[in-house]
């Protein structure tokens, strides 16, 4: 219990990152276009906090939960234990 709430934040930081992770693409190509570094640090500042950001939403409106369960469709052994369960 004692790193929960760090776990819980980067979980948080990870589902964002998972979820924009094509945006990176654009930081790269606007780097290698030769934009300034402080405004190319601080877009990438920026991208960070709204990857918390989606990442909190993810699983504060119950979105990962949904991913979760559409995930378990397709899981077998989810699949023979509910048969298991429910008979």
């Amino acid at each position: 219990m004692r790193y929960y709430k760090f776990a819980l934040w980067k979980s948080y930081f990870d589902r964002g990152y998972s979820v924009t992770s094509y945006f990176k693409y654009l930081f790269a190509i606007v780097g290698i276009a030769g934009l300034e570094g402080k405004i190319l640090i601080s877009l990438f500042l920026l991208y960070g906090f709204s990857c918390f950001v989606v990442g909190w939403i993810w699983y504060h409106f119950g979105i990962a939960t949904a991913e979760q369960e559409v995930a378990n469709n397709y899981n077998l052994f989810v699949e023979e234990m509910r048969k298991k369960t429910f008979k």
